[in-house]
């Protein structure tokens, strides 16, 4: 007899579905439901189904298992270009013989400095050197933010960013070069490719605590004292008593 009516892997998916969790936007609940693989850093995903063995000459059925990274804190308060900790063991005095011991490898870490022109900003970075050959693919930093999906960002810092970046694109903030027109027009025409609407960038990079508690102030509504009530209850009979009388 099992212990739980529902199996525990589809609880998350079932904490969707009611309460306050249902009442969030579609649109988040969509990208929270994408279960994108993100890109393989660490490994090197075969690309086939099945392979002959070079010794026997047999097809031998090919599995693609992805190394399991550990992405601490600190990761999510830098851009580590989807780089982490990696678990794992090492042989003592190099030995195949001897023991086993445990063993973490981590990335190289630099602080290096970024400047964004939609924020108008230069913002000093944890970053490892797989996330600077990024950008420069990107062409800049600010379209590596953009382009960059969430299964490969790796990074609430990077989501921020998102989110800030495509609210000011989406409101055409006039705060940007406020005495240079022509320079901003400029900036929000070259990424103009990334503009969503303005209800849809407040929730991008959200987690599920942060989204449930901003649906919950949207939902808020301050009590009405019960004198005001009362009163209006109060005048509006007054009202119908004077048309009747009429």
């Amino acid at each position: 007899m099992p212990l739980h009516r529902f199996p525990p892997r589809l609880w998350p998916e079932l904490r969707l579905r009611e309460g306050i969790c249902a009442r969030l936007p579609q649109h988040y609940l969509r990208e929270l439901r994408d279960e994108t693989p993100p890109t393989p850093v660490h490994w090197r995903p075969h690309g086939l189904r099945s392979r002959r063995n070079p010794r026997t000459g047999q097809w031998e059925r090919v599995q693609d298992v992805p190394v399991p990274v550990y992405l601490p804190p600190a990761a999510h308060e830098g851009l580590w270009g989807g780089e982490g900790w990696i678990r794992g063991f090492r042989y003592a005095r190099n030995d195949k013989l001897s023991t086993r011991l445990p063993k973490i490898w981590k990335p190289q870490l630099f602080e290096r400095q970024f400047y964004s022109e939609i924020l108008d900003a230069k913002l000093t970075i944890t970053v490892t050197m797989r996330t600077l050959d990024l950008i420069d693919e990107a062409y800049g930093f600010d379209f590596y933010i953009l382009k960059t999906p969430k299964a490969d960002m790796c990074s609430k810092l990077g989501m921020d960013l998102k989110r800030t970046m495509l609210l000011r694109l989406a409101r055409r903030d006039p705060k940007l070069h406020p005495n240079d027109p022509a320079k901003r027009e400029a900036i929000y025409n070259k990424y103009k490719e990334f503009v969503i609407p303005e209800e849809e960038a407040e929730w991008v990079g959200l987690s599920l605590e942060e989204a449930i508690e901003k649906q919950r102030l949207l939902e808020k509504k301050d009590p009405v004292p019960l004198f005001k009530v009362y009163a209006e209850e109060l005048v509006n009979q007054l009202k119908e008593q004077a048309e009747q009388k009429q």
